[in-house]
């Protein structure tokens, strides 16, 4: 008679349920609306649909897996013996199989309740300092051409974009500027001026860039602190500050300090 196999049953049972701890755990973000935290939008329906056919063809090859039945030789008198010691020469590295898919599942399962349960971190300043904040060239599927319609409605990365092809301040002349982002101090000048600062996102989160508009505000630190959100109007003006290398500075008119929005990055 056919020997149930207790060990095979389990080694297949925790592949299926790797791919169901993971899918699940995507399929709660994309429906939380948190999916968009870790990949850019245009991929979540990609992603989604991806997850669920995985899903799908995991409980389908479980199903249609053989039970993973041990049939009994028959090999006269010597047969029991021979597959005695056979049985105790693969027993230790079953056991160590067992013990590491076991932590690999556990593991799994605990990084997934984590993404689930604690509030999704997004990317600070200091993310931005060491990724060249004022100084790295974002590139969007929209490519580095400027902006267009009301100025009112340019974001930081529109704003950014402007200042990195001009720098002469009449081409800024009464252009009126309202942006949203997290306070970043700048490198040059702390204690008098910060970035504005947004993260662009291209794919993931892993390739985010930062972009922020210089803004000056002697003795900013007293009421802000870093990653502070913060909404902005105002208008630009020739930088005052001799230590900063931006030669055009936001003058604020108000500053507003606000929650984080649901989707912090910018495309």
């Amino acid at each position: 008679m056919p020997r149930f196999s207790l060990a095979a049953l389990s080694a297949r049972w925790r592949g299926v349920a790797l791919t169901l701890i993971i899918g699940v755990t995507t399929l709660w973000l994309a429906a939380a609306g948190q999916l968009v935290l870790y990949i850019h939008p245009r991929y979540v329906v990609f992603t989604v649909v991806l997850t669920v056919i995985g899903m799908a063809l995991a409980l389908l090859a479980l199903a249609l897996s053989p039970d993973g039945d041990d049939e009994p030789g028959h090999g006269g008198e010597d047969a029991p013996a021979a597959q005695h010691d056979a049985a105790a020469g693969a027993e230790a590295p079953s056991r160590r199989s067992r013990i590491l898919g076991t932590g690999g599942l556990v593991v799994t399962a605990a990084v997934a309740a984590s993404l689930v349960v604690l509030p999704p971190a997004t990317l600070t300043s200091a993310t931005a300092g060491t990724r060249g904040l004022g100084t790295a060239v974002v590139t969007t599927s929209g490519g580095d051409a400027p902006a267009t319609g009301p100025t009112s409605t340019y974001t930081v990365l529109d704003w950014a974009t402007r200042l990195r092809q001009s720098t002469d301040i009449g081409t800024y002349e009464n252009q009126s500027v309202d942006v949203t982002g997290f306070v970043s101090p700048s490198p040059d000048d702390p204690d008098n001026s910060f970035f504005v600062t947004r993260f662009v996102v291209t794919c993931c989160a892993v390739d985010a860039q930062p972009v922020g508009v210089p803004v000056y505000d002697p003795g900013w630190s007293k009421d802000l602190k870093k990653n502070q959100w913060v909404r902005i109007r105002g208008s630009f003006a020739t930088n005052p500050s001799t230590a900063s290398s931006a030669p055009i500075t936001l003058a604020p008119r108000t500053l507003t300090k606000i929650a984080q929005p649901r989707d912090p990055y910018l495309y």
